[in-house]
């Protein structure tokens, strides 16, 4: 009995088109971001979903909003969900967090999963403990069903991670749009990958990395 799990990356906000770390920050959707989540509704129009769940922050929930509007689902709200909490990065372009914390950014880039950012932010290593229990609890409740989950880019690289076995620290090698469908599924003592990036329904999206 598995638990089909559809995660959707918030749409675009002003912060990822200035490539501005956001982490906790609650910044809303911009124009486009509003309209990606429009698209993703209307790309999921008809599926069945047995509960829908969103991060706490705005972004989040305004792109779940979008997509539960036409239903007869509401979001539950999980903290848990939230992006990774970056510390005195937060508000900061990634050259500037460069150019202001060069030792850290090292730490930062090379993923080392123990960094913890200055200014109260999370290691890599804490992050995904939260992540994995957050999803565990989804997939747990929700046995032979499909649920819904709207986050954010680090908490979807931590998930494709879960999914297939590879290391917090190995470089990423796959994408993390704004507002695509991401399919992962739990049988009950593993995770696998279904799909990913799927974003037919957009016209454009920006990755959670800026080289990317």
């Amino acid at each position: 009995m598995s638990t089909r799990i559809c995660l959707v990356r918030h749409g675009e906000t002003a912060w990822n088109a200035e490539r501005r770390l956001q982490g906790h920050t609650d910044i809303p959707l911009n124009d486009t971001g509003l309209a990606q989540a429009k698209a993703t509704a209307a790309s999921l129009a008809g599926r069945q979903f047995a509960a829908a769940y969103a991060s706490d922050l705005l972004r989040a929930r305004q792109t779940a909003d979008a997509i539960t509007a036409h239903g007869n689902l509401q979001a539950v709200i999980d903290a848990r969900l939230r992006e990774r909490h970056y510390g005195a990065f937060q508000a900061l372009t990634y050259d500037e967090a460069r150019a202001r914390f060069p030792d850290a950014y090292h730490h930062f880039e090379r993923r080392d999963p123990e960094f913890v950012f200055p200014g109260g932010g999370e290691s890599l290593r804490q992050f995904a403990a939260r992540i994995h229990e957050a999803l565990q609890d989804i997939a747990t409740r929700h046995r032979d069903s499909t649920v819904l989950v709207v986050t954010h880019g680090g908490v979807l690289d931590v998930a494709h991670r879960l999914a297939t076995g590879s290391p917090l620290e190995t470089p990423r090698d796959f994408t993390i749009p704004n507002a695509a469908l991401n399919w992962i599924d739990w049988d009950g003592a593993n995770w696998r990958l279904i799909a990913w990036a799927e974003q037919t329904h957009l016209n454009s999206t920006l990755d959670e990395l800026p080289n990317a």
